[in-house]
């Protein structure tokens, strides 16, 4: 069957505090707001090689016990050890700490809102 899909190419986080989250991926992850940035219910952080944006969620993320349960979000960053100990140094949540894995050096933390994430080499 024919398709037109290509592929991911934008990435949403629903959140509970905007502001928050975007201070949390700016001052700590180090990414760059976007032009788009300047609705209050949303911002646009200028990753690569897709754009990820912070949503005011529209949904109760209290109801669920983990958020994102089942989906893995991989971050590719050059040096994981040196941006896992940065978030340690701001009480970030580290839920595996820096090893080999698949994907070369990897490691996980816990943003504001609980979401996993995966710092990789890639």
């Amino acid at each position: 069957m024919p398709t037109n899909a290509i592929g991911p190419n934008f990435l949403t986080l629903q959140v509970r505090d905007v502001e928050r989250s975007l201070r949390f991926y700016t001052e700590l992850m180090g990414f760059e707001p976007t032009e788009s940035s300047k609705n209050p219910n949303a911002a646009v952080l200028d990753t690569k090689p897709i754009k990820l944006a912070l949503r005011k969620s529209v949904i109760d993320l209290d109801a669920v016990s983990q958020l994102g349960h089942g989906v893995v979000i991989w971050i590719h960053a050059e040096d994981p050890d040196k941006l896992a100990a940065h978030l340690a140094e701001h009480d970030v949540t580290i839920t595996k700490p820096p090893c080999d894995g698949f994907c070369g050096r990897e490691f996980q933390f816990k943003d504001p809102d609980g979401y996993e994430l995966t710092i990789y080499t890639g």
